[in-house]
């Protein structure tokens, strides 16, 4: 599946490929936020899809034949978070330039995808270190695959509304893992906050959401709620910061 123009939609300008899912961007018609889709990864040429991208960037390696075109790549390299190891991830030094930009100060993003990363940035904007840990439907799948009884679950399913310990099986693994994630983003906090005083939480990433309710609760109940912000496609707006929509496709570079 691929976004396409239909009636007076504008086509997908940006596109970040993830782990498991493609992500999409588009200017809104307003000028304001850009417009966001996600999809299952593509296996078929883009056609002028591709050829209408004013950026892409990818998290590992491209399938071949999609016609994605190589001079609207962006790399690692051209993405202005100072001392970013050369090893990591495009999406996770997007996602920490974006934050860091926005806030003004040091930040602490809490990417909640296949793989739940943790990116420091000091108040100067340089990458700080980070920690990983496996995500939301990465520890479902491995529940259910490394054992007899535990069912495989599916990713839309919802917490229990007001039930931290729930009878039911299925319940039992979303409430564990979900409130299990939530605990550990609520510490990163707390490790970042002594190191870097000042600093803020922003939750990003295709399971933020999940995250979202039982991680306020938590900082409530710690006095940090207000250092919480949710922005789900944080490196996706960092492609088209860096980016923008003025500059035709053919010489969209930084």
């Amino acid at each position: 599946m691929k976004p396409t123009a239909t009636g007076g939609e504008s086509p997908a300008r940006w596109l970040l490929i993830g782990n498991s899912r493609w992500h999409w961007a588009t200017p809104a018609a307003n000028g304001g936020e850009i417009l966001l889709r996600h999809t299952a990864p593509c296996r078929e040429p883009l056609g002028d899809v591709a050829a209408g991208l004013f950026a892409w960037a990818a998290v590992g390696t491209v399938p071949a034949g999609l016609g994605l075109p190589a001079g609207s790549r962006l790399t690692l390299a051209e993405v202005p978070l100072a001392k970013a190891p050369p090893w990591l991830g495009i999406d996770r030094a997007l996602a920490g330039w974006q934050a860091w930009r926005r806030s003004g100060g040091s930040v602490l993003v809490a990417d909640a995808g296949t793989v739940l990363s943790f990116s420091l940035v000091d108040g100067s904007g340089s990458f700080s270190g980070g920690r990983l840990m496996a995500g939301v439907s990465l520890q479902w799948r491995a529940m259910a695959a490394g054992t007899v009884a535990l069912p495989p679950l599916e990713a839309e399913g919802e917490l229990p509304d007001g039930e931290p310990w729930p009878f039911a099986t299925a319940a039992a693994m979303r409430s564990g893992v979900v409130l299990g994630l939530a605990a550990a983003v609520a510490e990163a906090l707390e490790a970042a906050l002594r190191r870097q005083p000042d600093c803020r939480l922003v939750l990003t990433g295709g399971d933020g959401a999940l995250l979202w309710e039982p991680l306020q609760r938590r900082l409530a109940s710690s006095g940090l709620s207000g250092r919480l912000e949710h922005r789900p496609a944080l490196a996706l707006e960092g492609l088209a910061s860096l980016v923008p929509d003025q500059l035709s496709p053919r010489s969209a570079r930084i």
